[in-house]
């Protein structure tokens, strides 16, 4: 038997490249060195990523603004788009497009090559196979970088059928460049739940994301996962109020093969995986949380091991799997999380989801 685990997506940035993210704003400094920081931090990324003794990794969005907004970074942006409170009071507020045809500034894919062959040139450190796994944001997130007056000479349906096209050819550049698993970031799928209290906005965000997926073999959507977590921005959430009962049947209705979960932090454990084992399909994988990036305590081996061992009482061994609840700093200003902590619970998800497995095979 063999349990997979997966990391989500973005590690907290070393403080020089935050603080060159800042110079570069300012005028400080140029793309170059802006870049050679990013190179340093994705390099220190994967060396601490491989000690973990994680087999899948990722770049740790090291070079991303953010999560969302990496396709449309250096685009001519209004930025008084959708606000997303958050629980302690912060908020994010999203940006809008002003000129029409919608093209990625930034693909998945070109972060990819880089990672992939940094690794190839980090693999003395490790005897461990590397796989590296690609986090991209979901067509539905940019969906909403449209203005709702909308664009002269640009329409809505204009705009739908770039980002849908743009959509897939990310998807299509990283399962071609090798990605291990493409993982779409979903997170604005729970809380559309507070826009849109009818569920009409999360349906619509669906059906986007399916005519995306619906491009891709069965076999092709094998290696792509959905994710979705209530926010996980300066150790605070935005829609953890929404419950999972509202969200989980249509989160299972996406045409993916595997689905990321945040899990750690739910109150009702119990209860959610039984949700979640009323509506997986057979052909798809649920990867459980059982790190919770927001508590600053590094959970235990053990404590990971018997949060699987929970989650095998419902879910069938062939389709689980575990991660992290969310990323450890979506955004690329986000200090909350040290580093060194985020690493610690990678290590404790990992060695956690081995016990697990020995205890299962036993």
């Amino acid at each position: 038997m063999s349990l997979p685990t997966e990391p989500i997506g973005s590690i907290p940035r070393p403080a020089y490249l935050i603080q060159a993210n800042r110079d570069f704003a300012a005028g400080r400094i140029g793309q170059r060195e802006l870049d050679e920081y990013r190179e340093r931090a994705l390099r220190d990324t994967i060396e601490k990523f491989i000690a973990t003794g994680s087999e899948v990794i990722t770049d740790g969005e090291q070079s991303k603004p953010s999560f969302a907004t990496y396709p449309v970074a250096g685009l001519k942006l209004n930025p008084g788009g959708q606000v997303v409170p958050f629980a302690d009071g912060h908020i994010r507020q999203l940006p809008l497009l002003t000129e029409g045809n919608f093209r990625y500034q930034a693909h998945g894919g070109d972060y990819l090559r880089k990672t992939r062959e940094m690794v190839r040139t980090t693999r003395s450190v490790t005897d461990l196979p590397v796989k590296v796994k690609q986090a991209v944001i979901a067509p539905s997130m940019l969906s909403m970088f449209y203005p709702p007056l909308g664009i002269s000479g640009y329409s809505r349906e204009q705009f739908h059928d770039d980002l849908v096209n743009e959509a897939e050819a990310e998807l299509r550049g990283c399962l071609e460049g090798g990605a291990h698993k493409v993982q779409m970031d979903f997170t604005e799928g729970r809380v559309s739940y507070k826009l849109d209290p009818d569920g009409g906005m999360l349906r619509r965000f669906v059906a986007l994301n399916n005519e995306v997926l619906d491009r891709f073999s069965p076999e092709e959507r094998q290696r792509i996962g959905v994710h979705t977590c209530p926010g996980g921005d300066q150790d605070s959430t935005h829609s953890a109020d929404i419950d999972y009962a509202k969200f989980l049947p249509r989160f299972f209705d996406l045409h993916a093969g595997n689905f990321y979960l945040q899990m750690a932090s739910e109150p009702d454990r119990r209860r959610m995986l039984a949700l979640v084992r009323e509506h997986i399909k057979p052909d798809q994988r649920v990867f459980i949380g059982v790190t919770d990036p927001i508590n600053p305590r590094v959970e235990t081996p053990q404590e990971v091991c018997e949060r699987v061992l929970e989650a095998a009482e419902f879910i069938p061994l062939s389709q689980l799997g575990t991660g992290d609840d969310c990323g450890f700093a979506p955004f690329a200003d986000d200090t909350s999380t040290p580093r060194e902590t985020a690493f610690a619970k990678i290590r404790a998800r990992v060695e956690g989801t081995r016990l697990a497995e020995e205890r299962l095979s036993a």
